[in-house]
């Protein structure tokens, strides 16, 4: 198909990558001239020169940018996808960002005849260079059906959650769930170190059990170490928690161990650790 791909950080980068591997016949936008360049270099196609050229012609036009400002200037600016995508294409925002942005851009496309998905991503850098994400997408499923042959380019998981902006709300289930977690196991090394345990062998014991996650099989040994420069930022994680604390508060749920562990970022972000990998928590514990 002719897709094209607008925000080469470090997700869409090798997500545009997968496309082009597949076959596609893919146009990116990257704000960073230089970074657009070296992709046309590693893997072809054609770089244009505002989102709108970009969107021109493409039967499904992707996008993975910061946050909701990022999205409403890519997308709806005057030099935006939906001024340049044609009727009857699909816009795919791989964008954390909130449900409501996602459902002020579907209602102005659809006046144009144009779709639109909002399909939040997780896996992380790692998920999006070995094409192994894991996608939550809001929308209608006859358009989710057309895109998802393309996106499972560089998804192991695409699940259309429900109608536009739900992709978006899953995300935010799922950033709940990783803080608890990273928490969770924060306390729990310190308190092993603190005792004089063999961590390695603890770990060993607990991982077969109830206690096993992402987040112990793939970052206990760094986190003992004092090792955080990697991963998902965060400051990126306070965004997205962000979006989600006012989810909450609009919708009336509690959200009190979340509030509590954004606090506990902001501390890891007060030590100098904004870039920090999220599994930094413990910093806190043992600065």
């Amino acid at each position: 198909m002719k897709v094209s791909f607008t925000g080469l950080g470090v997700m869409g980068y090798p997500m545009a990558g997968f496309l082009a591997n597949a076959g596609h016949d893919v146009t990116i936008f990257n704000r960073t001239t230089s970074k657009a360049e070296a992709w046309r270099r590693e893997y072809g196609g054609s770089v244009a020169g505002t989102p709108r050229e970009a969107a021109a012609a493409a039967d499904i036009v992707f996008c993975c940018v910061g946050n909701d400002n990022d999205v409403r200037q890519v997308i709806l600016g005057d030099d935006g996808l939906l001024a340049g995508a044609s009727s009857g294409s699909i816009i795919v925002d791989h964008t954390t960002a909130s449900a409501q942005v996602a459902c002020e851009v579907y209602d102005l496309a659809q006046k144009k005849g144009v779709d639109f998905l909002d399909a939040p991503l997780s896996g992380g850098q790692a998920g999006a260079e070995s094409g192994q994400l894991t996608i939550m997408v809001g929308g209608d499923r006859v358009v989710y059906e057309r895109a998802l042959p393309v996106m499972d380019c560089y998804a192991k998981a695409c699940t259309l959650i429900g109608g536009v902006g739900c992709g978006q709300k899953a995300k935010m289930v799922n950033q709940i769930c990783i803080a608890g977690v990273v928490q969770g196991l924060s306390e729990g090394l310190h308190l092993a170190k603190r005792t004089g345990l063999d961590v390695t062998a603890v770990i060993d014991a607990i991982s077969k059990g109830a206690a096993q996650s992402w987040q112990m099989e793939n970052r206990w040994q760094t986190m003992v170490a004092d090792e955080f420069d990697f991963g998902f930022a965060v400051e990126w994680m306070r965004k997205d928690l962000k979006i989600a604390l006012e989810e909450a508060e609009r919708v009336g749920a509690r959200l009190e161990m979340t509030e509590l562990v954004d606090q506990f970022y902001a501390d890891v972000e007060a030590l100098g650790g904004v870039r920090f990998d999220t599994s930094s928590l413990i910093k806190r514990l043992e600065p």
